[in-house]
């Protein structure tokens, strides 16, 4: 998960990520303070799904359900 933050350094890190197999969300525009670092993720297109704060914790507990 990558939120709100200045930058652009944590999209490598995104990309690593993704590389290994895993999953990125980004916090969205909107709701960020700051879209410098999760905005930098998802113009990278290595983000499974760009969602308000609000959002997030929900699609965490989907994901993990799936995985069981």
């Amino acid at each position: 998960m990558i939120l709100t933050g200045m930058g652009n350094d944590g999209t490598k890190g995104c990309i690593d990520v993704t590389k290994s197999g895993g999953t990125v969300i980004a916090q969205d525009e909107k709701t960020s303070v700051v879209w410098g670092m999760p905005g930098s993720a998802a113009a990278a297109g290595v983000c499974s799904a760009v969602l308000p704060i609000t959002e997030l914790a929900g699609y965490v507990m989907n994901y993990l359900n799936r995985l069981r």
